[in-house]
């Protein structure tokens, strides 16, 4: 006889990027040549300073439990840290460190959100946010993020979904998928809205140290927003960390023990020697990170450069982040087939716009966390299968 599941679990999604790889992988097994620009993660090793913190921290017994909130000396050190870049004063006791910045978000939406409530979040936007508050029972509302706005939001959208059942806003700056900022004055909007109707922010903040042009303005940094703001943030992308699993939040001590508390039951505590890596991190040499970061603009410029120049493609160019959000709606290809076509046709593993929502469709994203050689020929690969089908067209 069948077991079933409970019913809660058909509302949870899933990230199409690790589905994308799974299947990338297995063409690469049977001998095909697949260039990787779906996965966001940065193709540069973790800077030899941290992997020496972490080996030491090893060596040294940090191998035990740890209070549920963090080891005390890893929250002081990365509150200094977080508060130094914004220009704020932190207190240990508003961060939280979490295996992977992935359950700061889980708690913060679990602790916050139920059924009758609402919460709005970015569209297109990273999936687990929709994902998280289906399997709440709180209700998804779609914040779209247009091209024209060079995707940030609509302000007076924002205030027209707003409303007394909303509980909480969610903020991603800079962006995943579109690489889009949002500027000190959208921050401002979004602060008027959240406390017209008392709710909340979560504003994901992992990229913050991934800008070009800019300055990163934090949610934190807006007047009346620091009782009703918690900001994510992590290790994995500035400092090439993902397999470290190491984020932390930074909220109001009103909040703190419930997040906690959540963490307590879910995953006991963080890793130990994975934090005092993460102090380096944050105090130590930044030149690794500095490094990447210029590397990525190189890259962000020479791909968004060659996309435009293929018929039918057109693509902005992004403030942060690593990813490029290309608009495909020309090529008269429903968004899903195309990617799908990239990946078994012709060796390139990207991601349709809708993996990140409705407001996606017509768009594709490319992760630049790979070498200029290989963006190259992914590149080489989209233009081939253009031209083919604008043959087949004909």
């Amino acid at each position: 006889m069948a077991r079933q599941l409970a019913s809660r679990m058909s509302r949870l999604g899933t990230e199409t990027a690790f589905e994308v790889l799974a299947r990338a992988k297995q063409l690469e097994a049977r001998g095909r040549s697949v260039i990787h620009l779906e996965i966001g993660e940065p193709d540069f090793d973790t800077p030899g300073n941290i992997v020496d913190a972490g080996v030491n921290a090893l060596r040294g017994g940090a191998t035990h439990y740890g209070p549920s909130s963090g080891l005390p000396e890893a929250r002081a050190r990365f509150a200094d840290a977080f508060g130094s870049a914004r220009g704020l004063k932190i207190a240990p006791e508003q961060v939280v460190i979490t295996p992977g910045a992935k359950p700061i978000l889980y708690y913060t939406i679990v602790a916050l959100a139920e059924a009758g409530d609402e919460v709005i979040y970015p569209n297109p936007g990273f999936p687990i946010y929709e994902s998280v508050i289906n399997f709440t029972g709180a209700k998804a509302v779609a914040l779209p993020l247009r091209e024209e706005n060079d995707f940030s939001f609509d302000p007076d959208e924002l205030r027209a979904l707003a409303n007394d059942r909303t509980k909480l806003i969610i903020l991603n700056t800079p962006q995943n998928p579109t690489g889009g900022v949002l500027t000190r004055k959208d921050l401002e909007v979004v602060a008027e809205v959240a406390q017209k109707h008392d709710c909340w922010v979560l504003s994901d903040e992992i990229y913050s140290r991934i800008l070009y042009e800019s300055q990163h303005c934090s949610m934190l940094a807006i007047d009346g927003m620091s009782d009703r703001t918690v900001v994510l943030d992590g290790h994995s992308k500035t400092y090439a960390m993902t397999g470290w699993r190491l984020g932390f939040g930074v909220m109001p001590t009103s909040l703190e023990p419930v997040v906690s508390r959540l963490q307590t039951n879910i995953a006991s505590c963080t890793a130990a020697f994975t934090q005092l890596a993460g102090i380096e991190a944050l105090h130590g040499d930044q030149s690794g990170a500095e490094t990447m970061v210029k590397e990525f603009r190189v890259r962000r410029d020479m791909l968004v450069d060659a996309l435009n120049e293929i018929d039918g493609v057109t693509c902005n160019r992004p403030g942060g982040a690593f990813y490029v959000f290309p608009n495909v709606k020309a090529l008269g290809r429903n968004t899903d087939e195309l990617a799908t076509m990239l990946l078994d046709e012709y060796g390139l593993a990207s991601l349709s716009g809708t993996a990140f929502g409705k407001y996606g469709d017509g768009y594709l994203r490319f992760s630049y966390a790979n070498s200029q050689e290989n963006l190259r020929e992914g590149v080489s690969r989209l233009k081939k299968c253009v031209q083919d089908l604008g043959s087949r067209a004909s």
